[in-house]
């Protein structure tokens, strides 16, 4: 692992995350294995995005780091 750490939203985690290690992704299959880490849930997809978006701030990445310790 090379510490790089994939922000996205979807309504499947683990589908998603099965579409990430099988390659089915460009530009993540590089650099597989990919493990789900942290995630959290919202009740609509605006307001997934709007989170995913502050998660690629810089901001946003040392909130991530913080949580991750």
């Amino acid at each position: 692992m090379d510490g790089r750490l994939y922000k996205g939203h979807t309504k499947d985690v683990q589908k998603r995350l099965l579409e990430h290690n099988s390659g089915k992704t460009k530009s993540t299959k590089g650099f597989m294995p990919w493990e789900l880490v942290y995630f959290e849930e919202f009740e609509t997809s605006a307001e997934a995005r709007k989170r995913e978006q502050y998660f690629k701030t810089g901001i946003g990445r040392e909130f991530i780091k913080i949580k991750l310790k």
